[in-house]
């Protein structure tokens, strides 16, 4: 029969056993003395409890000592009381809220386990990184001394086998307020085959999240920089803010890149760069600057910034960072809010692309948009008001190739929807706009314009459901619609809507230009089918067909946009998914001739050790949308987890109009409980007057455990 004995912190056992573990708070903090006697009462459990005629309290047999989250186990515990030692006979466990467990043969501490000696010690963090030793000394309640130590995250087996990796060292002291683990005289060893040796060496202990020091370094070879070597290095500035350096060296570059983050009660900000100096383009300063963040204001505003920009239009390229053609930054002010939206902001882009020069794209863009909604009651449905405020700027002064344009839009509109009993639904639009231009530096146009532009749509709707045997359930959704514009001055030019696309967002809009400065102008009508199939086991499919019909064909449609003419393109969209991973979606176009002007299709497959995704595009050339050959590629992206350890993936991106490809990629991780390799090879094929193609290899080496999560599953190795 077991004893169950509840301690008060003033009688003798809370002396010697719970007071200690009362002194460490749940994140491993020492409180002060006085703070002990609030602790809440010990609970000590054993098959026997007893006082010695020496007057020594002895607990034996499957000791447990509970105070709070802190559980201490053993043997046999002996207290004096005379001289307040506690002598503990093993095994000995203290878990000391799931992160730390100290592990011994015996021990010998004061009543406050603050100081004493535990032989044959070892410390195990979050259940997976341990430290073994010969003995262990506590000091000053803060500090664990470890002797002829063995440290590592991998699994250890009795056979006497060495793990994949440890660090040996003469001695180790745990800081336990500042987490902190301090090494003399280490031996970073492999298969117990040394490696490195380090004098001295600190290591966060793995419960602290962030700490100053290295991060985990990586190798990169390319066929532009050679190979070359980066080590980043963390500083943590405070619990809101911290700064990442990451040299990077090779025989062609000499680069430092930098990382900045902070974190305000009412935002974020982050700064992302670098310095180089490279034989690439020698005797150049390059780098490149991004940063973004956000600040939520008073009265519901919110504050958002992204800035971009790089020394050339090369480098993002030649360093393997984000492969953009464009640099876009914007600083913006926003409020939503259930009945209102406004946002404003100034943007400013920077082309990286050769078929586009600088001084004659609209670099500088402003652009304002408030909403309003009201529900009155005497029309019954919604009323939006709008005003939309725009302006861009090119910085060449050039006629025509140097335009400049500002519009502002006032635009009201009435919508109302009636169900009957039929199940027929009707919708109803009626609305108008004002749009005012300021045009200059092209002489083709008026410098002021100012036009109206009523418009009116009528929708007819017929939802019909029906459910299958099997408890599937379709949805079937006929549609039409009948629509009106008037355009009061067509006589601006097309800055904005150069590109249209036709899809089942806009198949129902009064004009499907994607800007104001352009407006359909025209009596239209709309067929359109709706249909759904949802399956009891997790089956879906939706599908829609459409085609616009208009009494005036608009010249400002391009050819591959499927509106040009008085009838447009056949627009077919749809997709299906499955319960077990299977997902396809696709859109196209279809002319008079039955045959595809634009098509993109999008697949995925999707298991718990594999998974495949892809899409496809196809277009027709277009002058008007600068495309003056065929388009058609296709991207497959893959992953395949081999076993418990090895995980492959894969990229592949190809032009099937010139039958060549565009890049191809090949990832291989292998991953255990205590190290993680990534191994990586990449190739681009492009090329332009400022970028080569270029070969690109990775690998990085991380021993897990002490500053890196593995995230997801790990395996151990066994010991068989």
């Amino acid at each position: 029969m077991r004893h169950i004995v509840p301690v008060l912190l003033t009688s003798a056992l809370a002396l010697s056993i719970p007071t200690g573990l009362a002194a460490q708070t749940s994140q491993g903090q020492p409180q002060p003395q006085g703070a002990q006697a609030q602790q809440e009462p010990a609970l000590l459990v054993a098959d026997k409890v007893f006082i010695t005629p020496e007057r020594k309290l002895v607990a034996e047999g499957n000791v447990e000592a509970f105070q709070g989250d802190t559980k201490l186990s053993a043997h046999r515990i002996t207290y004096d009381r005379e001289t307040g030692e506690l002598t503990l006979e093993g095994p000995i466990r203290i878990d000391q809220g799931g992160q730390t467990t100290l592990l011994a043969d015996s021990g010998q501490l004061d009543s406050g386990i603050q100081n004493g000696l535990l032989v044959g010690a070892r410390m195990v963090f979050e259940q997976q990184v341990q430290i073994a030793s010969v003995q262990a000394k506590r000091a000053a309640g803060r500090y664990t001394q470890f002797s002829k130590v063995s440290a590592t995250s991998c699994h250890v087996c009795n056979d006497g086998r060495p793990p994949l990796w440890q660090i040996r060292a003469r001695k180790v002291t745990h800081d336990q307020l500042e987490r902190q683990l301090y090494f003399e005289g280490a031996q970073l060893r492999v298969l117990d085959y040394p490696v490195f040796y380090f004098p001295y060496l600190r290591l966060p202990d793995p419960t602290l999240e962030r700490a100053t020091g290295f991060l985990v370094p990586s190798i990169r070879s390319t066929s532009q920089l050679g190979t070359g070597v980066q080590v980043p290095y963390f500083f943590k500035l405070g619990d809101h803010k911290d700064l990442t350096l990451t040299p990077y060296v090779s025989a062609k570059t000499t680069t430092l890149g930098y990382r900045y983050r902070q974190a305000f009660v009412n935002g974020r900000i982050q700064v992302d760069g670098a310095y180089t100096r490279d034989d690439v383009q020698p005797d150049q300063d390059r780098g490149y600057l991004f940063a973004k963040g956000w600040f939520n204001l008073k009265n519901d505003f919110r504050l958002t910034f992204n800035l971009e920009t790089t020394s050339d239009d090369a480098y993002l390229a030649d360093y393997g960072l984000p492969d953009l053609d464009r640099l876009r930054s914007e600083i913006a002010l926003e409020r939503i809010k259930r009945d209102s939206a406004f946002k404003t902001g100034v943007i400013y882009y920077k082309t990286l692309r050769d078929s586009e020069n600088q001084d004659e794209i609209p670099s500088r863009v402003f652009d304002l948009n408030y909403e309003k909604r009201y529900f009155p009651s005497t029309l019954g449905g919604e009323v939006r008001l709008a005003f939309i405020g725009h302006a861009h700027e090119r910085t060449s002064d050039t006629d025509v190739v140097g335009r400049d344009i500002a519009r502002a839009t006032f635009d009201a509109e009435w919508l109302r929807s009636w169900t009957f009993s039929s199940g027929l639904r009707v919708d109803t639009t009626l609305g108008a706009s004002v749009d005012t231009f300021n045009i200059r530096h092209d002489s083709n146009y008026p410098n002021n314009v100012t036009r109206s532009t009523p418009r009116a749509a009528l929708t007819l709707r017929y939802p019909m459901t029906r459910r299958e045997e099997s408890g599937a359930v379709q949805f079937l959704e006929p549609i039409a619609q009948f629509g009106w514009t008037h355009v009061s001055d067509t006589d601006v030019p097309n800055d904005e809507s150069t590109f249209q696309e036709f899809d089942q967002g806009n198949l129902l809009s009064l004009s499907r230009f994607p800007a104001e400065d352009q407006r359909e102008n025209s009596a239209t009508g709309v067929v359109g089918l709706n249909w759904a199939r949802y399956g009891a086991g997790g089956w879906q499919a939706q599908a829609t067909v459409g085609q616009v019909f208009r009494a005036d064909a608009d010249p400002n449609f391009t050819l591959t946009s499927g509106l040009q003419g008085t009838s447009s393109d056949l627009l077919v969209a749809g997709q299906i998914s499955t319960a077990n991973g299977w997902s396809l979606a696709g859109r196209g176009l279809i002319d008079g001739d039955l045959s595809f002007v634009k098509a993109e299709l999008r697949g995925a497959w999707a298991s718990e050790n594999a998974g495949l995704s892809g899409s496809y595009i196809w277009q027709e050339p277009d002058p008007a949308e600068n495309i003056t050959e065929e388009i058609s590629e296709i991207l497959l992206l893959g992953r395949y987890q081999v076993d418990q350890n090895w995980l492959t993936n894969a990229l592949a991106r190809y032009d099937l109009a010139e039958s060549e490809p565009i890049r191809l990629g090949l990832g291989v991780t292998y991953q255990n409980e205590c190290v993680r390799v990534n191994m990586s090879v990449s190739r681009r094929f492009t090329s332009t007057s400022t970028i080569e193609p270029s070969t690109e290899f990775g690998f990085t080496l991380s021993l897990t455990g002490y500053a890196l999560e593995g995230g997801g599953k790990t395996y151990k190795r066994t010991c068989s």
